[in-house]
């Protein structure tokens, strides 16, 4: 009874998930001068490609496509690479109080991001790094440190410490011991923080249209969040074509990675 009741209730939760995107996909297919204002819960004809033109095109989706892409893949890259160095700084160098580093890296996690915004737009105003690549690489690779180090520094707690004794006695330097021992052992971890990271650049919307706001340079959730706005009258289909490509990048990176993501996963958590 309670196995048939957990059963029901996974499906119910899949349901409820599937819905929203169900009405996405049916709503982005209506011709956007033959929308009506109410929801669709059946296809009312095919007209995706026009609207997801429109959307790419006229609102500039496009170009933010690519900025987005841009910031996604190198930020998360660095922000990984970053936070690789520092576990191995906080549990393989003698360091004096790692504890305290820790906590100190850590803690960007723990802070709501809106504190950092008028700060920072005045840091940037000030340097010339608004409305810049430059200056969004910046904060999105900072970001995206603390928690890929959390990850990160988890799976390496898990690293026999004989390893490094070993290597250290063979006369191998700490930038190779880093390099040929702990970032080969740690594929997992470090693919797992990177989906991570990759996921939440391509998904901000807060930094975006706080510190930018030329539509070659916004993210494309921030240029999404323009597009109702801006283009009324192409009307929500065009929204919709919109969100649902500008969606499929993220699941497309899980889908292709999720093996490494799921050991990553497993490792860190151990």
């Amino acid at each position: 009874m309670g196995r048939h009741m957990r059963n029901l209730f996974v499906a119910g939760c899949v349901l409820l998930w599937l819905l929203p995107l169900y009405l996405l996909v049916v709503n982005s297919l209506t011709p956007a001068d033959e929308y009506t204002g109410s929801v669709d819960w059946t296809p009312q004809g095919f007209a995706f490609f026009d609207n997801l033109e429109s959307a790419w095109v006229d609102a500039g989706i496009g170009d933010s496509f690519g900025s987005s892409m841009l910031y996604a893949v190198v930020c998360g890259a660095v922000a990984v690479l970053v936070a690789a160095m520092a576990a191995f700084a906080v549990i393989v160098l003698p360091i004096p109080r790692p504890a305290l580093w820790f906590w100190v890296i850590f803690s960007g996690t723990l802070f709501p991001l809106q504190i950092f915004l008028a700060p920072l737009f005045g840091m940037y105003a000030d340097a010339n790094l608004y409305d810049s690549r430059l200056g969004l690489m910046l904060v999105y690779a900072a970001w995206a440190v603390p928690f890929a180090f959390f990850l990160i520094r988890n799976q390496m707690t898990t690293m026999p410490p004989e390893l490094t004794e070993a290597a250290m006695i063979d006369g191998a330097s700490m930038r190779r011991i880093f390099w040929r021992i702990h970032v080969p052992l740690m594929r997992s971890g470090l693919g797992a923080a990177f989906i991570f990271q990759f996921t939440a650049v391509w998904n901000d919307l807060l930094f975006g249209i706080t510190l930018s706001r030329s539509p070659e340079i916004q993210p494309v959730m921030a240029t999404l969040n323009s597009l109702n706005q801006a283009y009324s009258s192409a009307g929500p289909p065009v929204v919709l074509a919109g969100a649902l490509v500008v969606s499929l990048p993220t699941l497309l990176v899980f889908l292709v990675f999720r093996g490494l993501f799921l050991r990553g996963i497993t490792a860190s958590a151990r």
